[in-house]
C-alpha cells in the first residue's frame, strides 16, 4: 500500500505525518483555536487527552513547528 506524507527538507516526516505525531492537523488546529478562547493548558489536555506539556507544546510553537517542504510516497506494508 503507498501513501503520501510530507517531510521536511532533511526528508524526515512533520505534522501529522511523523510516527509519534499525538494528534491530526485538524486537531491541532482545533486546539490553538480554543486556547485563543481562552481554554487553558488542563481543559485542553482533558479533551484531547494528551498531557499539559504536549498541549504547551502546540500552543508556544515548540511542536508542529514545521510545515513539509515536499511530499513524499512511501511503501507501506499490507498488515
Amino acid at each position: 500500500m503507498k501513501r503520501v506524507v510530507g517531510v521536511n527538507e532533511r526528508g524526515i516526516r512533520v505534522g501529522q505525518d511523523h510516527q509519534n505525531a499525538k494528534l491530526t492537523n485538524a486537531e491541532v488546529d482545533l486546539l490553538l483555536e480554543l486556547h485563543d478562547q481562552g481554554w487553558g493548558y488542563r481543559r485542553l489536555a482533558t479533551k484531547f487527552e494528551i498531557s499539559k506539556r504536549t498541549v504547551r507544546g502546540y500552543c508556544d510553537g515548540s511542536r508542529r513547528g514545521q510545515v513539509p517542504a515536499r511530499w513524499k510516497v512511501i511503501e507501506r506494508p499490507e498488515a
